[in-house]
């Protein structure tokens, strides 16, 4: 018998599967699977039809409860199912196959998630007995097939697609907004968004404090060229977060990914050799070149940093009010980005984009909470890697506000697919009038005699 469950569905369904099957009463005769529908010579019965009901309910359908309306959903459903089998054929004919290699992982994974919605391995071997599952081996075989079964309806309907034979049917004004009218309930409220620019400043060491810096970063140079271990003294002594634990290591790199001053030694040194003390926006470096392989550089680095202080903060608090004044006074945004902004640590300047503000870092939520298009505010930004805050001067673009989605903003994606069902309804009517199809539907899965 085969079964039509998608296989994400059984996650939920399988502690209800055994409680909602018609139990016969002692010695009433058990009815034998009728066949509900025939596809080529592949039959659907009537407890195929039955799981897919389910199925539903357990996704939140209502199943209706008039018998003439219940047959209308059933006959829906069975068709899809037979759209499905339509395709499975097809699939054979392209010869497209998904081999349990490619499975097993995502398999294992869902059995894992499973078992952990019971309190011990007999309670899961229990119920996959009463649900008619089998053993744990036989019920992972069975979420095989399930897998293999959607996967193999996803490949086919990419290589059609591949292949013209879908073709995306033309969708009329009229048709995308009937859609509209009759999914508008159905779609997610949308959130409240905001686009915005904004000049980010990083605080500046003083010359002293860089004097220091390069000092320390000079005495480290010495003992690496008297022979110190390079990993040693970077897990020692580097203050660059993300690679101090590893010694340095800069991982495989291309052309372009770092800041300038830095990429001028990367690409210049013999492997094996130090750099100077290197000064880059960040602090001072010693690099060392390990392997180099056609366009990529595998380097270390150790960073010395200069001491940032309150006093460094406030200078770029005066440095970002300065820019809300000229800002104001009509400098052009993009001369003072090139002045002000951080370019080195790759910080973004126009966010055009629509970002969800509930998405925003709580700094920014904050900063533009009842400002309107055009406002410009300076706050601070978090800096691990530096310990010291960053400013940001920020001007809001646009911000809509949150409600439903309006006929406008929703036409595009529905017309996109109207289009691609039309195309996808018109090749399964294709199939059906080149196979044998026989819908056999006479009365509701809510017969218990006829459930078995």
């Amino acid at each position: 018998m085969r079964r039509f469950f998608p296989t994400l569905s059984l996650l939920a369904f399988l502690p209800s599967l055994a409680a909602s099957q018609p139990k016969p009463t002692p010695g009433q005769a058990v009815p034998l699977d009728r066949i509900v529908a025939v596809v080529g010579d592949q039959p659907i019965t009537r407890f195929d039809l039955q799981e897919r009901v389910l199925q539903r309910q357990q996704q939140g359908a209502r199943v209706p409860t008039d018998p003439a309306a219940l047959r209308r959903y059933e006959l829906q459903l069975l068709n899809e199912m037979v759209d499905e089998e339509l395709l499975l054929q097809r699939a054979k004919e392209l010869k497209i196959e998904v081999p349990d290699n490619e499975l097993n992982s995502a398999i294992d994974r869902n059995l894992r998630e499973i078992k952990a919605r019971f309190a011990s391995e007999a309670e899961f071997r229990t119920e996959l007995a009463k649900a008619g599952l089998g053993s744990p081996e036989e019920y992972r075989r069975f979420l095989i097939e399930q897998m293999r079964r959607d996967e193999t309806m996803k490949r086919t309907m990419q290589k059609l697609r591949e292949d013209n034979k879908i073709i995306p049917a033309n969708v009329s004004d009229e048709e995308v907004k009937a859609a509209f009218e009759q999914s508008k309930a159905s779609f997610p409220r949308r959130p409240a968004s905001v686009t915005f620019r904004q000049i980010v400043i990083a605080p500046k060491a003083t010359e002293a404090a860089k004097g220091i810096a390069r000092a320390k970063a000079e005495s480290i140079l010495v003992e690496l060229k008297r022979g110190g271990d390079f990993a040693l003294l970077a897990k020692r002594e580097s203050m660059d977060p993300t690679s101090k634990e590893t010694g340095g290591d800069l991982g495989w790199a291309r052309r372009g990914q770092y800041v300038a001053e830095f990429e001028r030694w990367v690409w210049g040194l013999p492997p094996g050799d130090l750099s100077p003390v290197v000064e880059s926006p960040f602090g001072f470096h010693i690099i060392r070149v390990d392997r180099v392989a056609a366009g990529e550089v595998k380097a270390r680095h150790i960073l010395i940093m200069p001491k940032l202080d309150s006093t460094d903060l406030r200078r770029a608090h005066q440095s970002a009010d300065s820019v809300v004044q000229q800002w104001k006074a009509g400098t052009p945004f993009d001369s003072l980005a090139r002045k002000y902004h951080d370019y080195a640590a790759k910080e973004e300047t126009s966010l055009l984009d629509p970002i969800t503000r509930d998405s925003l870092p709580d700094s920014y939520q904050k900063a533009f909470a009842n400002k309107n298009p055009g406002d410009i505010v300076t706050f601070e930004i978090p800096d691990v890697q530096r310990g010291l805050p960053k400013v940001v001067a920020a001007q809001l673009v646009t911000s809509t506000p949150g409600g439903e989605y309006t006929l406008k903003e929703m036409q595009d994606m529905l017309r996109r697919q109207l289009a691609d069902q039309g195309g996808i309804r018109r090749f399964l009517d294709s199939l059906r009038r080149r196979s044998y199809v026989s819908i056999r539907l006479e009365s509701t899965v809510s017969d218990a005699s006829s459930v078995r």
